[in-house]
């Protein structure tokens, strides 16, 4: 037998989904052009439509801080169980975190 590959999107049928209505529509500008400051609070929620500058699917749903700025992508701090991670995301793939 051959080994099962474990690539990058390894386990992400359901995860890695958008909803039936959402299928082949890119994100409304709304979202890509909001203009994070560092120190903001986002969202990692990766767009499945969108392949470049996606996080790994263990950080999806985490709430990060925005450090910095390289290019288009943005800088961010967040942690994985009490490690600080530095991850470099698109646009695409962050919304505002809403504080409850």
């Amino acid at each position: 037998m051959v080994k099962a590959s474990q690539g990058f999107r390894h386990k992400t049928r359901a995860l890695l989904r958008k909803d039936v209505r959402e299928r082949g529509a890119v994100p409304p500008l709304s979202v890509l052009m909001l203009d994070y400051k560092v120190g903001d609070k986002v969202s990692i929620i990766p767009n499945p439509a969108i392949h470049s500058g996606m996080p790994h699917r263990r950080y999806f749903g985490k709430v990060a801080t925005v450090v910095g700025r390289c290019g288009r992508a943005y800088i961010v701090e967040t942690f994985l169980g009490d490690k600080k991670k530095l991850l470099y995301v698109m646009p695409e793939h962050l919304r505002p975190h809403k504080q409850s």
